[in-house]
């Protein structure tokens, strides 16, 4: 299986779990709706990391929030794929800098 055979299964996967609950006329694919439960993930990955929980709930975490994104995807109809790229190719364009002893990867303006 290619990566993309993989993105195409995935976004499949999340494609029937929508069209099993009615997403689109039931409210789950509503936008504001959509970044609460992406927040709700959020603060649930950082739970993971900030009060020692295991690996296996912190990658159940991320999967969820994972999901949620291909369902954004689906539900504001664009491309997550291409946008992954062409986001990537942005971001190798851009230089590092470390900030408080960390890197950091941004687009930097001087002021």
């Amino acid at each position: 299986m290619t990566s993309s055979d993989s993105d195409q299964a995935m976004r499949a996967a999340v494609q029937a779990f929508h069209d099993k609950h009615d997403f689109k006329n039931t409210g789950g694919e509503e936008l504001a709706y959509r970044v609460a439960l992406m927040t709700e993930e959020l603060g649930e990955i950082s739970a993971c990391v900030t009060k020692g929980k295991t690996t296996e709930q912190l990658a159940e975490d991320c999967a969820d929030l994972f999901i949620l994104l291909i369902g954004t995807a689906i539900a504001a109809d664009f491309d997550l794929d291409q946008s992954f790229w062409d986001k990537m190719e942005k971001l190798r364009q851009r230089s590092a800098r470390m900030i408080n002893g960390r890197i950091r990867v941004s687009e930097f303006r001087d002021t």
